[in-house]
Parts: C-alpha cells; sequence; structure tokens
C-alpha cells in the first residue's frame, strides 16, 4: 500500500487510496485496531462518506472514506498542528508497512 500526502490550510491529509470501495475503508479499520490498538470513540456513516475518530498518541485523528475521494487520515482538529500532522503521517507509514 502506497500514500501520498496533500496539505489544506495547516493540516496533512494521509490519502491512502483514492481509489476504492469502502470494503477498503473496513479492511484499514481492522489493521489500525489491530496492529496500532486503536479504538474508534466516534463513528459517523453517512451514504457517501465515513469519518471514524480514532486517538493515536494523544492526537485525535480521522479515518475518512468517501466514495468520490477513497480513503485517508487525516487531523480532527480542521487546522491542524504540527504534533497531528506528523501522527498522521506516523499511521500512514504503519498502514504502508503492514496493509496488504
Amino acid at each position: 500500500m502506497c500514500y501520498h500526502l496533500k496539505t489544506n490550510f495547516g493540516g496533512t491529509e494521509a490519502v491512502i487510496d483514492d481509489n476504492c470501495g469502502v470494503s477498503k475503508f473496513y479492511s484499514i479499520a481492522d489493521i489500525l485496531a489491530d496492529g496500532l490498538k486503536v479504538k474508534f470513540i466516534n463513528q459517523v456513516d453517512d451514504a457517501d462518506t465515513l469519518d471514524w475518530d480514532f486517538k493515536y498518541k494523544k492526537h485525535f485523528l480521522t479515518l475518512h472514506y468517501s466514495i468520490f475521494n477513497g480513503v485517508s487520515i487525516l487531523p480532527h482538529n480542521t487546522k491542524g498542528i504540527a504534533k497531528e500532522n506528523k501522527a498522521v503521517i506516523e499511521v500512514a507509514r504503519f498502514l504502508e508497512k503492514n496493509a496488504y
């Protein structure tokens, strides 16, 4: 699995897969839960998007899925700070090494 980074308004988004189905989102959620022992604390499931918040090393992040943009990880705070951005990159690197 390979990812690429986007930075908007100070927040870093790790795009895990920009062309996938919802089953890949659930697979990534399982990998995060099993491999990093994260617990999803808030799950918002809409018709076109899924947003599952979790805590990683004291930082609140969101696993995001959109039928238009695929799966990504981003800081929960829309004005991402440097430490949250670093956490996003760490999680993306973990997924790159441990998925598929």
